[in-house]
């Protein structure tokens, strides 16, 4: 029998921010920056009330991954390989699927080549790519890496953004919002028509981070030392140490069920709930509302919003010109420069996800087979960077395109992995750490809302079934 671990006890709110802060930049270059501002410049605010319904419906998602992930100090691919084996190839074939396509950074470059004058983006777009690249593996942890350059960027770009809503909107934008919160719009309530079920369930998905990558935040919790991780391993940078090579255990430690380790247990779930709530949750909500009514103060009823991600070049110039030029410009830097650590996030979490399912499928067969986790990662970083150079160079590059498609898959893989860590967690947890009965009914509802609509957008794209909004 190994020997059992005791179960840490809980560090202060300060000592764990983190882990949330990277999944919400994940987010705020697909939903909260493109979709929903989207949305917002063709049919108003009256559809505000689903953004925030998503947002909430990912932050119960979140904490069951985080709960596995605190208890038995390993990923959730991890525990799920152990109820379903098939699960490996899932997540690398799904992961790849959803987020190989890089509307994201084609966004990011589109919006940072209008600013430069540069009439092809694609260019900007592969230099970024590969920039992409280098940053992640010049860190001497990748973790580490990541919640520093995501915390700059966000403590930077929110709050201008915040402000510039602050400014340009009025009294009056901010009672239609409230309204919009409600699911009151301007001559309909709930959905306006015309509007495309595919697009405002892409957006219902990217309301924080979305598809597989949500998964993720088993890993950086580990990584960050949360619970059982403090007895996990970090994945080095692709320039260490020369002739070191890292070897790390997937499989987390275990621990006795008894009184204090359950106390701590407790403090522990109460610390990373309120860590969730106040970063993902609240500052993703504040971002996305100020996100929608800047949109709408700026762009709404322009006949050229519909075309790609043109409403985002609109609000710069609308800002431009009632502000300053140069505001205008700052405002378009800060959108890019945002798309572009979403992108970064996305690559480094895909990029650990497919990494740990093939290391997990090969130690099936070979229990005792040395993994070198930092290397097969760095090879899926640059796998996909390589793939997305080769699809710009195809001229393949339309983002709004992109990431609608990502998106819509994304929602059917988020249907799955609900479905997968729900029972992961009632399968394999003691009774005492497993969800209550309010979470248990939360994952129920968001569990059946996902698998609705990925079943009426599949039927709807195949042409059997014709919905009118």
């Amino acid at each position: 029998m190994p020997n059992k671990k005791e179960f840490p006890p809980p560090l202060s709110l300060k000592k764990i921010l983190g882990p949330s802060f990277i999944i919400l930049a994940l987010g705020l270059g697909s939903g909260e920056v493109i979709l929903w501002p989207y949305l917002v410049s063709n049919y108003g605010l009256g559809i505000a009330w689903g953004a925030i319904l998503g947002i909430t419906f990912q932050f119960f998602i979140n904490m069951e991954i985080e709960r596995y992930a605190l208890v038995k100090g390993e990923s959730v691919f991890v525990g799920i390989a152990k109820i379903f084996k098939w699960s490996t190839y899932w997540f690398i074939f799904s992961t790849f699927i959803g987020f190989g396509l890089p509307g994201i950074i084609a966004a990011s470059a589109k919006v940072l080549a209008t600013i430069l004058g540069i009439a092809n983006f694609k260019w900007v777009a592969i230099a970024m790519l590969i920039f992409i690249g280098i940053i992640l593996s010049a860190g001497k942890t990748v973790y580490g890496m990541m919640e520093r350059v995501t915390k700059t960027i966000l403590m930077i770009g929110v709050p201008f953004i915040f402000i510039l809503a602050l400014v340009l909107s009025t009294r009056m934008d901010w009672s239609t919002l409230a309204q919009g919160v409600v699911g009151i719009g301007n001559n309909f309530w709930g959905l306006p028509a015309g509007i495309a079920l595919a697009t405002f369930f892409a957006a219902f998905a990217y309301s924080g981070a979305g598809g597989n990558l949500n998964l993720t935040q088993s890993i950086y919790i580990k990584e960050k030392g949360y619970g059982m991780g403090k007895y996990s391993q970090k994945i080095a940078g692709l320039f260490g140490k020369k002739g070191v090579v890292q070897k790390i255990k997937l499989s987390g430690e275990n621990f006795d069920v008894t009184d204090e380790n359950i106390s701590r247990f407790k403090l522990w779930w109460k610390a990373i709930n309120t860590e969730h709530l106040l970063v993902f949750w609240l500052i993703g909500t504040l971002s996305m509302l100020f996100l929608m009514i800047l949109a709408y103060s700026t762009t709404f009823g322009l006949d050229s919003n519909a075309e790609g991600i043109n409403f985002v070049i609109n609000e710069g110039l609308v800002i431009g010109q009632r502000v300053w030029p140069i505001v205008g410009t700052l405002f378009l830097l800060a959108v890019s420069i945002m798309l572009f650590q979403t992108q970064l996030g996305i690559m480094d979490s895909t990029s650990r996800i497919m990494a740990e399912n093939i290391a997990i499928s090969k130690l099936r067969t070979n229990p005792n087979k040395d993994i070198n986790l930092s290397k097969i990662y760095f090879i899926f970083v640059w796998a996909q960077i390589t793939f997305g150079v080769i699809l710009f160079l195809c001229n393949l590059y339309e983002p709004k395109t992109l990431i609608i498609l990502g998106a819509v898959i994304n929602a059917f893989a988020m249907f799955v992995h609900v479905g997968l860590v729900t029972w992961l967690n009632h399968k394999s947890l003691p009774k005492v750490f497993q969800p209550n009965l309010f979470r248990k009914i939360a994952i129920a509802i968001i569990f059946i809302f996902f698998g609705f609509f990925s079943a009426l957008v599949l039927l709807e794209k195949l042409g059997i079934l014709n919905i009118n909004i």
